[in-house]
């Protein structure tokens, strides 16, 4: 199979939905993140959504990307390969309950790589008053699929500050993946496209040696406890999140967040993190939080 890079620029149809409150409340239980942001809704403000439910609230476009292609043309057959590959989402402010979601998008990246063609589609999520909740570059690797034309586009992807990394991480921990995890996570946020999380028997037909955690989840528990550790558990200083998605991560293991780096002598701050794998394989690489002083 083969895509042309020519297809940079191929529009998404209006998505649009609406946020329920036990969705936000369910996706904060299923990464163990017990925030009262996130549950309290005594509070004056009502609760607000965890940074990276703004990944789960565009993720209906990606289920349904097939129907939301506007062009006839694309070779859809081509996304049956994809796999979650590159996040980068800004947020302009935390998702809530009753928020009015509409998700508009784009082809704006597809460039060779090993592994086939890595494809970017860039997402605008604006509220009711036509205001920008989020933008998401959200990239996902062809396998196995051939990019002809030379590749187009990752000029304008949004660049992530480089920065020295020092030789000593600044500080680890470890967190356990219970053997339900993939189960909950699954259920609570509806994100499979094909069942590599929840069913043993399709995961070993596609050459996994287990069903594997999601990614997304992955990258909420880390999220969450840098928040924890490093922001008070301030969920409302975090401006973007960035990462890789580069290895599998299975039930029942451990897994290892470092925080490599942060740059803190200026307004905003950065941070920087891995996570491994219980092999010692980074599951997430790159990763990258921009912070509200």
């Amino acid at each position: 199979m083969e895509i042309n890079s020519d297809l940079v620029g191929t529009p998404l149809k209006p998505f649009t939905r609406t946020i329920d409150w036990p969705e936000i409340m369910y996706f904060a239980a299923s990464v163990d993140d017990d925030n009262p942001y996130y549950f309290d809704d005594e509070q004056d403000e009502g609760i607000v959504a965890p940074p990276v439910f703004s990944i789960i609230a565009n993720w209906p476009v990606v289920k349904n990307i097939n129907d939301l292609i506007d062009y006839e043309e694309f070779p859809l057959e081509v996304l049956s390969t994809i796999v979650h590959y590159t996040e980068h989402v800004i947020i302009h402010r935390l998702i809530k309950p009753n928020d009015k979601l509409t998700i508009t998008g784009k082809f704006t990246t597809i460039i060779p790589h090993r592994a086939g063609t890595h494809v970017i589609i860039r997402l605008e999520t604006r509220d009711r008053e036509n205001q920008l909740v989020t933008e998401e570059c959200i990239g996902g690797m062809l396998r196995g699929v051939e990019c002809i034309g030379g590749g187009k586009g990752l000029e304008d992807q949004p660049q992530i500050i480089q920065h020295e990394i020092g030789s000593k991480p600044l500080w680890q921990e470890t967190m356990h993946i219970d053997a339900l995890k993939p189960y909950i996570y699954d259920a609570c946020t509806n994100t499979s496209v094909v069942p590599i999380h929840t069913s043993k028997q399709f995961a070993r037909l596609v050459g996994l040696p287990d069903i594997i955690l999601h990614g997304t989840a992955t990258l909420a528990m880390a999220v969450r406890t840098i928040t924890n550790k490093e922001l008070e558990g301030d969920p409302f200083r975090i401006d973007e999140i960035a990462c890789k998605f580069t290895s599998m991560v299975l039930p029942n293991t451990d897994i290892n967040l470092i925080l490599k780096e942060k740059a803190p002598e200026n307004a905003p701050e950065h941070y920087f993190f891995d996570v491994f794998n219980d092999e010692g394989r980074k599951a997430i690489s790159q990763g990258y939080l921009k912070i509200k002083k």
